[in-house]
């Protein structure tokens, strides 16, 4: 092909990771294949989520569709749904979605038999498949959303006599279908800023006058040397693209004080992961389906080529 000298080899270098959360840097690329990426991680990387909820007793206080669609948001553990089937395509139970290999069932029965209202949690779903269960969202720290305890997610609460009993089937999917399918709370990127100030210009401000632009940023992206007093770029990636100030200096008679350029092959990722799959796993993930829709377009290419040729072929033997 002619444009593969010119085809680049992206890099990822991971900045920091935790089970739900990680920021790493995409180089030697451009901005389509970051959104791709970005896209592709919200809204086409597989996960498990309740999609069927039958209802045995319910004397809550919520109704049957309330409490359905606030199950189908509860995240489930979802390592292995790259591996399991859609529904749609799964030839073992002809589409209906109710077999091992394309989904997984929970059972859920709760009674409040005292005075004391009781909290009907995701702690209270029992899966047919432990590899495939509720988020587990405590992990030990008393500053997590849920209480050290790992009481879990709250579905409804009950007073005395009242029951909950139903059946759930979890199913695989993709955020483009629903967003309880998704696997990620957010995912966004950010050109990286390269920040230059012209020094020059800069020695000829007052000490005052370098105090009153350095707070014109929102950030904390400059400071100055209580010496030297010298102006100096702490934190570039703290620029918001505001242009505050630039305007700043130019509203100062210091047009060119200092310039900031986007590099547009560098981005700064941050993602933050539901705690159905490890935010490492959903990189790797995405990666993989964006190789395969690469895939399919290199295939659908091939094709065309072939059939032009075939035709080619076909209209030669018919002129002979």
């Amino acid at each position: 092909m002619e444009g593969a000298s010119y085809a680049r080899m992206p890099r990822v270098k991971i900045r920091e990771l935790k089970d739900d959360y990680m920021k790493f840097e995409l180089r030697d690329t451009d901005a389509s294949v970051a959104n791709a990426l970005r896209r592709v991680m919200i809204s086409e990387v597989p996960t498990i989520a309740i999609d069927l909820v039958e209802i045995e007793v319910n004397s809550s206080v919520l109704n049957d569709e309330f409490i359905a669609h606030r199950l189908g948001l509860i995240p489930l553990t979802s390592e292995r749904a790259m591996a399991m089937r859609f529904s749609r395509d799964c030839d073992a139970c002809d589409g209906d979605g109710q077999c091992e290999y394309c989904s997984v069932e929970f059972h859920l029965r709760v009674k409040c038999i005292t005075d004391q209202t009781l909290d009907v949690t995701s702690k209270d779903l029992y899966s047919s498949d432990h590899t495939v269960v509720p988020v587990d969202f405590s992990g030990g720290d008393p500053s997590s959303v849920e209480s050290a305890d790992g009481r879990g997610i709250i579905i409804v609460k009950l007073r005395r006599g009242q029951e909950l009993r139903l059946r759930a089937i979890a199913r695989k999917g993709i955020g483009k279908d629903h967003a309880k399918w998704s696997p990620a709370a957010t995912v966004t990127f950010m050109y990286e800023p390269e920040i230059h100030i012209n020094e020059d210009l800069m020695e000829s401000l007052s000490l005052e006058e370098k105090k009153e632009w350095i707070d014109s940023s929102p950030t904390r992206v400059f400071d100055i040397d209580p010496v030297t007093q010298q102006v100096s770029v702490v934190d570039a990636e703290a620029y918001s693209y505001d242009d505050e100030v630039i305007k700043k200096a130019e509203a100062m008679g210091k047009p060119g004080l200092v310039e900031i350029t986007a590099k547009q092959d560098s981005f700064i990722f941050t993602v933050e992961s539901t705690g159905a799959v490890k935010a490492s796993q959903l990189l790797l993930n995405a990666i993989e389906i964006v190789k395969q829709k690469l895939d399919a377009v290199r295939l659908s290419e091939d094709t065309v080529e072939a059939d032009d040729q075939f035709g080619e072929l076909g209209a030669h033997m018919r002129g002979g």
